[in-house]
Parts: structure tokens; C-alpha cells; sequence
């Protein structure tokens, strides 16, 4: 029986399906793997489903002996935390749960966009600190959502799912920027812009669902976040260094822009001290796919490609 190490607790269903294939390992902490733990992973296990924070670097595999391991089936879809290509080289496979966290986190772009444009949380705030007086008619004044102009930066799975809720749910016109042109039949009337600066100028909300790489560290920089209106907002359910989290600082103290939602860090679980003090914030800690059942299907689709590794089938999500 394959050896499978899940370095994280999952939901009992995942674990107990686990066990019915595979000589499990649950690692009990909630914290990311050190480098020990992950060395000693892949000379000990088959397989291991690492998740977001368990860094398997290209110099960690020079590191490593021969590994054991011949498979990473990651739990979530983002897998920058793993050099795929020095995997590979090592002789491991890199898996992904693609599908099954796109409209929960989709429904969390959506939970940010209305909460920053409406200034949710400051009024939360203001009750829970009994500074409330009443109602009166200048309170707390946002911005109205319906039929606004909804800016997306990246047209995957879940930048068109966040497209079809501001269009069909709020009446939003929708322009995007996307580095891979595809079809859209379910969104006919959303317009690509050629350029990232003309979708952050048309835009009064833009969501950023861009996968993280490279090519996508600080794509969202001040001249990005310059180009922006002022009554606009910003919201991240993609990855935190996507955004110069410093230059959003800058923008948003200085009244370039009028609020940002954030599920997502640069440096996470860190919070710059700056946004956790800035009432037009709206702060989030990494809620986009936390839901029992889609936690539950992301576990499930993690089996499913270590079962084909086991089975010598053809993996169904090789990143």
C-alpha cells in the first residue's frame, strides 16, 4: 500500500476516504512545513498533498536525496509555492484541485466587493463599538454597486465566475485583462481591453484572479493602482504578492483610491500594521475556498489524482 502524507488536517470524509486506499500520515499541525518536515517527506512517503505555505523550492530538491516521493497532489488550485519544474526534475508529479474552489471563491470576490463598496465594515465596526446614533441620511455614504463597470485582471475558471455574478446579479458592465484570450459564451457582452492600465481606468470595482508566478509578482504596482479612479476599489482573491502591497498602502492613504477587499497577503499571514488601521479596508483571513464541502471536494480531488498515480492511470490534473 502507497504511503500518503497530507501535511495538514483535512475534513474527517477526506481522511477516512484516504485510509481506504493509502497508509496515511496526518500531519496535526496547521502551520506550514519546515524544511526538515519536507525533506524528510519525500524520502519517507510515496506521495504528499503539500498545500499553500509548504514551500518545495528548487533548492530544497538540490538539497534532497533521491526522494522516495513520486507525486505532489496539491490541496488548492494555486501551486506557487511549488518550483514544478525542479519537481519534475526530481522525478515527482505536481497535481492541482482546478474547479472545485471556483465559485466559492468567486462568492468571496463578490463578499469583498460589497463590503468595501458599501463600507460594511466600518459599519460593523461602529455598531460592535456602541458609537452608533442612528440612522440619518449622510451616514456611511458607499458606492452603489448595480450597474457599475466591473474590472477583471485574469479571465480563468474564477475571474469569469466573479464576471457572471457582477453581470447577470448587479447589472455590471464588465471589461477584463487577460494574458490568454479565450472564448467567452457565457459572458458575450464583457469587453477585453489590451491593456492592464485600461481595464484599472474603466473600472469602478477591479478583482484581481490572476494566477501567482513570475510573470505576475506585483502586477498590480502603483503605476497599476495611479491608473485607477478615485471612487474606485480593489479587491484580491488571487495571491498577495500579486499586488505591491506596499505602493496599495501608499495609494490608499494618500486617497488615490477609495477602498480595498482583501482575502490575500504578500507576506501571510503577516498584515501590515497600515491596512489593519485603514477604515476603507476590508480584511479577510484567506476565507476564498472556506466551505465543509468544497474543502471536502478539493480533498476528494486530491484522492482522485493519487489514485491514478497508484493505478499507473493518466493524472486527471497535472499542473
Amino acid at each position: 500500500m502507497l504511503k500518503l502524507f497530507l501535511s495538514r488536517p483535512l475534513p474527517d470524509r477526506v481522511i477516512a476516504a484516504a485510509r481506504e486506499g493509502f497508509d496515511v500520515t496526518v500531519r496535526e499541525s496547521t502551520a506550514p512545513m519546515s524544511r526538515a518536515e519536507m525533506l524528510e517527506a519525500l524520502a519517507g512517503q510515496d506521495i504528499i498533498a503539500p498545500t499553500l505555505g509548504d514551500t518545495f523550492s528548487a533548492e530544497l530538491f538540490a538539497a534532497a536525496p533521491p526522494p522516495r516521493a513520486r507525486l505532489l497532489a496539491n490541496f488548492g488550485v494555486g501551486y506557487n509555492h511549488i518550483d514544478v519544474a525542479a519537481a519534475r526534475a526530481a522525478g515527482l508529479e505536481v497535481t492541482n484541485t482546478p474547479g472545485a474552489v471556483t465559485d466559492a471563491t468567486a462568492d468571496i470576490a463578490l463578499t469583498l466587493m460589497l463590503m468595501s463598496a458599501r463600507r460594511v465594515g466600518e459599519g460593523e465596526r461602529l455598531v460592535r463599538a456602541g458609537r452608533w446614533e442612528g440612522w440619518h441620511p449622510t451616514q456611511l455614504l458607499g458606492l452603489h454597486m448595480s450597474g457599475k463597470t466591473l474590472g477583471i485582471v485574469g479571465m480563468g475558471r474564477i475571474g469569469q465566475a466573479i464576471a457572471r455574478r457582477g453581470q447577470f446579479g448587479f447589472g455590471m458592465a464588465v471589461v477584463y485583462f487577460t494574458r490568454t484570450p479565450r472564448p467567452l459564451p457565457d459572458l458575450p457582452d464583457a469587453r477585453a481591453l489590451p491593456r492592464l492600465h485600461d481595464v484599472m481606468e474603466a473600472a469602478d470595482i477591479v478583482a484581481v484572479a490572476v494566477p501567482a508566478s513570475a510573470e505576475t509578482h506585483h502586477l498590480i504596482d502603483a503605476a497599476a493602482l495611479a491608473a485607477m479612479r478615485s471612487h474606485a476599489h480593489l479587491v484580491n482573491i488571487a495571491r498577495g504578492d500579486v499586488i505591491d502591497e506596499t505602493a496599495l498602502i501608499a495609494a490608499l492613504q494618500a486617497g488615490r483610491i477609495a477602498g480595498a477587499g482583501l482575502d490575500v497577503y504578500e507576506h501571510e499571514p503577516h498584515v501590515p500594521d497600515a491596512l489593519r488601521a485603514m477604515e476603507n479596508v476590508v480584511l479577510l483571513p484567506h476565507l476564498g475556498t472556506a466551505a465543509l464541502e468544497v474543502r471536502e471536494a478539493m480533498g476528494m480531488m486530491v484522492l482522485e489524482n493519487a489514485r491514478a498515480f497508484r493505478d499507473g492511470r493518466e493524472l486527471p490534473n497535472v499542473v
